[in-house]
């Protein structure tokens, strides 16, 4: 089994309120996203890369780019940003295995389904 990774980019912008965090003005980020397949080797590839770019292209960055999240996401935290990623990635790659969402450099979560 192998790990193969593609990375995306996109900028949006949110707020958060209730959390006691102070994030309660609408504000933006440079997100940076994680797509994780998991699969055997075959024919040379896991998956071809094209696919992956593909789909979260056309599932995740035409929704998320340059849109305000909180339009789309009730409360994006980063959590919920990535159970949602996951949750459009999930039936469109069969070899999911995670998806990485930094909001910073320095602040990132992991999510695989569980």
């Amino acid at each position: 089994m192998m790990l193969v990774t593609r990375k995306f980019e996109f900028d949006s912008a949110h707020k958060l309120e209730g959390l006691g965090v102070n994030e309660s003005n609408l504000h933006g980020h440079r997100y940076v996203l994680e797509v994780s397949v998991n699969g055997p080797v075959k024919n040379d590839v896991v998956m071809d890369i094209a696919k992956i770019k593909e789909v979260v292209n056309q599932e995740v960055m035409e929704n998320l780019d340059h849109h305000n999240l909180n339009d789309l996401i009730e409360n994006p935290t980063m959590e919920n940003i990535a159970m949602w990623i996951w949750n459009q990635l999930k039936d469109k790659l069969d070899m999911l295995s995670e998806v990485k969402l930094y909001e910073t450099p320095n602040n990132y979560v992991t999510y695989n389904g569980e």
